[in-house]
């Protein structure tokens, strides 16, 4: 019986000891204005990692009782650019939502080519032209309104504070540079044509 106490205890304080490691768990970071710009290196690549967050708590949904957080995040994913927004609530998915959004009172985007993720919390813009549209009018502005319709989860508004973003932008997208998508090999044979 002192033998399995022991052997319990023991257990309990070295699980105690053992910490999940920094790169899941508390990365390191730097501030520039609203942002928090990762400042670690990736353990199995050895180069930065390409991320900057802005998180709120001020987004709101239908069906959501009170304001919750979200968050704005650029990032560099498997060598392409990636624009991405996470909830704590549900907002749509695929087949029936629509994202629209807009900076400071320059006209707004709408019906924004996005995919909804599995969980439907959140949603990316993937597409390249979409993006530097979206980093081009950032770089220059203070506010972003972001809007989400859904069938399904009803609508969501998320405001953003942009202070900082040009130091995110190019700490996001230092590993890939946001230039206009490459023309496929069937736009190119068509022009020599």
């Amino acid at each position: 019986m002192i033998t399995v106490l022991l052997c319990a205890s023991l257990g309990v304080v070295l699980g105690a000891c053992q910490m999940r490691d920094p790169y899941v768990a508390a990365p390191a970071t730097a501030t520039s204005g609203n942002w928090k710009i990762e400042r670690q290196v990736d353990r199995v690549t050895g180069v930065p990692v390409p991320s900057a967050t802005n998180i709120i708590n001020n987004a709101s949904n239908t069906f959501a009782e009170r304001p919750s957080l979200a968050s704005l995040q650029l990032t560099c994913f498997d060598g392409n650019p990636l624009v991405r927004f996470a909830f704590a609530f549900k907002v749509g998915t695929d087949t029936n939502s629509i994202l629209g959004y807009r900076f400071d009172e320059k006209p707004g985007h709408d019906n924004v080519a996005a995919r909804f993720l599995q969980e439907y919390r959140t949603v990316v813009i993937e597409d390249r032209a979409a993006i530097i549209t979206f980093v081009n009018e950032l770089a220059t502005s203070n506010t972003l309104v972001v809007r989400l319709r859904s069938l399904n989860a009803g609508r969501t508004i998320a405001d953003f504070k942009l202070e900082g973003a040009p130091a995110a932008i190019e700490a996001a997208f230092a590993g890939c540079p946001l230039t206009p998508p490459p023309q496929s090999e069937k736009k190119k044979r068509g022009a020599k044509a």
